[in-house]
């Protein structure tokens, strides 16, 4: 069974409702949800916010029916049907639709009710928008995340393709600089990138103190996108480690492990973390890497306090 769309939601909402009794938003989750029938696991899907994503659906369908008059809130975080619901509810007994409660809100004539949205005149081409299907799917919010991981796997793909034309020297710092981004110099350490005539197989060194009695050794390896690195790469990288008296280290590319490479690393007693070229440029965005914020949304909300 597919979980809802927040609109799917709205019929359900209005059902839940249908006594005229005041309800509030906690016992709509929970009627709402057990009339949809969701299962364990549907209840259990997270969104990244750390909302469950059915309470988010329901919260939508809620604050939507209240924006077009579908609902009345008495009080803070308490709803209760309208006349304008039941309508709704009569005339759509099997489902709502978005632009059902905008006629409704018109025939109505509530003044406050968002207006219908107009249809785009065109998509863009280079990247192509979400369906309308899909948008009425989604709530707001999962329209941003989405939206955003879009983004960020473009800004990925774009990142490790500089990274591999880039001299190996300029991959090797920028290593370092995520390195140190991340908080792996501490407070008053620092990263030095070793010479490429004679490092010896370790790329750079990070010291967490001042003292540099504690060190993490690094290999950056600006390998071919679509390659994959074997275990004879990390074994060497290892035999490094163990020339320098280390036990820690880091392997980063802007390629992939082979199974045999990874389950090598994590066999070892030597401690050694491979970074692919997929966490490395999600790292690098994290952390401000090799990236600039364009803009930053903020999703905003009612402050009930200060209309109490």
């Amino acid at each position: 069974m597919v979980m809802p769309t927040w609109d799917q939601f709205m019929a359900t909402v209005l059902r839940a409702l249908a006594d005229g009794e005041t309800r509030s938003r906690r016992w709509l989750y929970d009627n709402v949800a057990a009339e949809a029938e969701l299962t364990d696991e549907e209840r259990a899907r997270i969104l990244k916010s750390g909302q469950p994503m059915y309470e988010n659906r329901i919260g939508w369908a809620t604050s939507h029916l209240t924006r077009i008059g579908g609902l009345d809130r008495p009080a803070r975080g308490q709803y209760v049907i309208t006349d304008v619901g039941r309508r709704l509810l009569a005339e759509h007994p099997d489902g709502i639709t978005e632009r059902d409660t905008f006629t409704a809100a018109e025939n109505a004539g509530i003044r406050n009710a968002p207006p219908i949205p107009r249809t785009r005149a065109r998509q863009t081409a280079a990247r192509p928008a979400l369906s309308t299907d899909h948008e009425a799917a989604l709530d707001p919010v999962e329209q941003i995340e989405i939206g955003i991981a879009r983004i960020h796997d473009e800004v990925s793909a774009d990142l490790l393709t500089r990274l591999h034309e880039r001299e190996p020297a300029f991959f090797e710092q920028a290593v370092l600089d995520l390195l140190m981004a991340m908080g792996y110099g501490g407070a008053e350490g620092t990263a030095t990138r070793t010479q490429l005539s004679n490092d010896g197989g370790i790329d750079g060194v990070i010291d967490q103190d001042a003292l540099g009695l504690s060190r993490v050794y690094v290999q950056a390896k600006r390998y071919a996108l679509g390659a994959s690195i074997g275990r004879p790469e990390i074994q060497a990288f290892v035999g490094a480690l163990h020339g320098n008296a280390a036990n820690q280290g880091v392997y980063l590319t802007t390629a992939g492990f082979s199974s045999g490479a990874r389950d090598y690393a994590k066999g070892i007693a030597t401690r050694v973390v491979l970074v692919d070229g997929q966490r490395l440029a999600a790292l690098m965005i994290r952390y401000g890497v090799g990236v600039q914020v364009k803009r930053t949304v903020q999703i905003v909300e009612i402050d009930e306090d200060f209309f109490d």
